[in-house]
């Protein structure tokens, strides 16, 4: 063998061995000892290359002392790096720090490794319902929603019926998540999250009259925070509806900024109920957009604490802290709303002038005080990843349902209008969107009742699946055409126009949570190593510090340099060697492609971190396609799970594959809009080269895939059923949601009949039109009697189906 292929050949061996070594994850032992082996091997062959040897030989021995010697890697290496974040990186305040560290890292932490472990995801308890929960989702939840009027509710009386409030108040449903010990119901986050979702789906103004005191007001502050007193004397009075709260946190000119709130209360003493000289808090205060204000009776209240006279501690200026003062306390004004795009629902401002209360009133007591916005953090969890993901699952599985309905009974030119292409990809994406959300709602409530609080996972759901029941609306909009739009009792689709808009602008803005929250936040905190760096990076100069630097960022590099070498060879390979739980063959390639994404986002993140520093948050929309990449990987791994959750029903796979196509498409389309417009256009081509070596794999789901979607909501079957459980059905055949389910259930059955008078009208054997021609096909013998009464009844319900409201008071004057 000549000189020059055997250069090659050691070459190639000393490569494959890093890949190799590398793509494993292998530890710096099994690299010095592989290369150690291989470098043997060269020594003893008869090449000639002495002088190689040695020299190879020298930086063998140099790299392992550095790597094996703390106190010298320390002096080569990571002190220069400690040096270099200390002075690039800005310091973290104690309010970022508080959001960093609140809630968990659970399924997050595992697609930022990029080596998410499936079969642990798949393993995870699902979620589950008690029997109490059960029970009261049968009866009283069953119960309420009979009693409900959306039309009613929010075109006439602009509220619940005062039977309804009476009803919500001794059923129990504002204490929900308060404990059996203080009179409540104790439930789940999934038994919490399923009454609001089939509340929903009968009104959106009820579920959140139902979901506001359980999610957003103070029962989960006083749960966790709340003194012994505090707890006994409030708790058992807001399960039993004797008190309703709200939680006062937005103003003019403290909205997704809630770090910013101007309402100010000073420490002071003052007279309180006749007593003199009482130790408490002068509060001034005005507030906006507060859900239940109207008629709360306690309001949980955000504001900046200052202590002048140090008359709690040492520091003047405490910070942001949390309260409960009564609604009828002096100097609180309320009861005026906002009209929150006609919905009916309780919302308006709250003002506070000169209020004076107890210092005993802050939540969790005076030891509290200053400490309101890591409560604040650790609180909002539950309404972006319980109640709005309930409200949004809620709108798309009522829209799917009906909107399905409605275009089989529908005919245009001849046909059903569920028979034309565009309406068959609108159908397709109600039918997809509501599977991934439903996926992504049950896994995140599985994760909350097992104990954990992912709060990156809980933006992940809350702008996702906002923005999913926009697209919901437009597409179900699309399908109804005018019957949408004319509001009344026949359209059930009336009031949920305004949800999706609502829903984006709540529980942290949309744009806020896509562009800075998901990524700005999961980077930092479900990296493994980031965090630990940063944190060591910020503490004071010490040997410790550099001691926990240094085992950080020396791991740091071994994380960066696997995930390199791995997301390279998953896209020379297509990702076909990437491991997969034990799953259905035809769903083996979604698990191996969402592997190869997950690594190609860790090594980008890293790739990021490292060139823009503190800019990346500066540049929201790179950091805003980062969100959106982690987002679809999460939606993603949710519609795995729910599937393998739900026994893997074949009849679904459609849709789980609709989900996954679909994510995958979006992930390439964002990490292509990465690329283009990273600021480094070496970084972009070095990027783009190693997360896409062959190209752009991944396309949109094809033609064929969304005709089978919807198919799904086309006609009555366990998919139907499966993708729309947990929603409100009506009893009534009045009800419209009723009324298009039994057409929809004639209509199939029909078919054949119908099937029978065209052949015969092609046939040119029957010549009537209309109802006529079914009387004809009678006395032709084409069909029966008994068909032509069954057919006729199928016509009578279709024509009612398509009924549209219309009003008398409505006339204009002078008609």
């Amino acid at each position: 063998m000549g000189s020059f292929a055997l250069v090659v050949l050691w070459i190639l061996a000393f490569l494959a061995t890093g890949l190799a070594l590398a793509a494993g994850g292998a530890r710096r032992g099994a690299w010095f000892l592989g290369m150690g082996v291989l470098l043997i091997v060269f020594s003893a062959s008869e090449s000639g290359w002495h002088g190689a040897v040695r020299s190879l030989w020298v930086l063998y021995a140099a790299l392992l002392l550095v790597m094996t010697l703390p106190s010298l890697r320390r002096w080569t290496i990571s002190n220069r790096l400690y040096r270099f974040y200390r002075a690039s990186m800005p310091d973290i305040s104690a309010t970022e720090r508080d959001a960093l560290e609140a809630g968990t890292v659970w399924w997050d932490g595992e697609l930022f490794s990029g080596a998410p472990d499936w079969q642990k995801l798949l393993d995870f308890p699902p979620a589950r319902l008690s029997a109490d929960e059960q029970v009261f989702l049968d009866g009283p939840t069953e119960q309420l929603c009979g009693m409900l009027d959306d039309h009613r509710i929010c075109e006439v009386d602009k509220d619940l019926t005062p039977q309804t409030w009476r009803y919500l108040k001794e059923q129990g449903f504002f204490g929900m998540i308060i404990p059996k010990e203080y009179g409540g119901k104790g439930f789940s986050a999934t038994g919490h999250a399923s009454v609001v979702m089939k509340v929903a789906t009968r009104s959106i103004s009820a579920a959140l009259t139902v979901m506001i005191p359980n999610s957003v007001g103070p029962g989960k502050l006083l749960l966790k925070y709340g003194t012994e007193e505090q707890k006994s004397f409030w708790l058992p009075r807001l399960a039993r509806g004797e008190e309703i709260p709200c939680f006062a946190l937005t103003g003019p000119e403290a909205g997704s900024d809630a770090g910013s709130i101007p309402d100010i209360g000073v420490v002071c003493r003052g007279e309180f109920h006749g007593k003199p000289d009482v130790l408490g808090i002068r509060l001034n205060f005005e507030k906006r957009y507060i859900s239940m204000a109207p008629v709360a009776t306690v309001l949980g209240l955000a504001f900046k604490l200052e202590d002048p006279e140090h008359l709690l501690g040492n520091r003047a200026h405490l910070g942001i802290t949390l309260a409960l003062v009564p609604a009828a306390t002096h100097g609180v004004s309320s009861g005026t709303r906002h009209d929150q795009l006609h919905m009916a629902f309780m919302n308006g401002p709250l003002f506070g002038k000169d209020v004076f209360i107890p210092v005993d009133w802050i939540i969790g007591g005076p030891a509290m005080a200053g400490k309101g916005w890591r409560m604040l953090m650790e609180s909002l969890t539950d309404g972006r990843a319980i109640s709005i993901p309930a409200l949004s699952t809620a709108t798309a599985k009522l829209a799917s349902r009906v909107t399905g309905a409605y275009a089989r009974v529908r005919r245009q030119f001849k046909l059903p209008i569920s028979r034309f292409e565009g309406i068959q990809e609108a159908l397709a994406r109600l039918a997809g969107n509501t599977y991934a959300m439903d996926a992504a709602r049950l896994v995140t409530l599985a994760a909350l009742d097992q104990g954990h609080k992912p709060a990156v996972v809980s933006a992940v759901v809350k702008y996702n699946l906002t923005a999913r029941a926009r697209q919901v609306m437009e597409d179900a909009m699309d399908v109804h055409g005018g019957a949408a739009l004319a509001i009344g009792p026949r359209n059930p689709l009336g009031p949920y126009h305004s949800y999706p808009q609502m829903g984006i602008t709540v529980e942290g803005h949309n744009i806020l949570t896509r562009n800075l929250i998901t990524f700005g936040q999961g980077a930092i905190r479900c990296h493994p190593y980031l965090l630990k760096e940063l944190q060591a990076a910020n503490d004071e100069d010490g040997p410790a510090a550099r001691r926990d630097f240094d085992a950080a960022v020396i791991a740091h590099l071994g994380f960066v340099t696997r995930n390199k070498v791995r997301a390279f060879l998953h896209g020379l390979s297509g990702s076909v060697f990437a491991t997969a739980p034990s799953c259905p063959a035809e769903l083996r390639p979604y698990y191996q492609r969402l592997t190869r994404m997950s690594v190609a986002f860790a090594f980008t993140t890293d790739a990021l971190l490292l060139s823009l520093r503190g800019e990346l948050k500066r540049r929201e929309r790179l950091s805003a396609r980062m969100a959106d990449i982690l987002s679809q990987l999460y939606l993603a791994s949710t519609a795995l799970k729910h599937h393998h959750d739900q026994g893997n029903p074949h009849g679904d796979r459609p849709l789980v594959q609709w989900v996954c196509e679909d994510s995958l498409y979006r992930i390439q389309q964002s990490f292509d809009a990465l690329f283009k417009n990273l600021p480094n256009r070496w970084l972009a081509f070095g990027l783009r080269a190693a997360v896409f070596p062959l190209g752009r794999p991944y396309r949109a789901p094809s033609d064929p895939l969304e005709h089978a979607l919807a198919e799904t909501l086309l006609k009555p079957g366990e998919e139907r059923e499966r993708l729309t459980a947990g929603m409100y059905l009506p009893k009534d055949r009045r009800e419209k949601v009723r009324l298009l389910d039994d057409t929809l259930q004639l209509v199939v059955e029909t078919r054949p009949l119908r099937e029978k008078l065209r052949v015969a009208v092609r046939a040119k054997a029957l010549h009537a039109k209309g109802g006529a021609q079914i009387d004809e096909a009678v006395e032709k013998g084409v069909l029966t009697a008994f068909e032509a009464e069954s057919l006729k009844a199928a016509e009578a319900l279709r024509s009612e189906a398509i009924k549209v409201d219309d009003f008398a008071d409505l006339r204009h004057p002078t008609g």
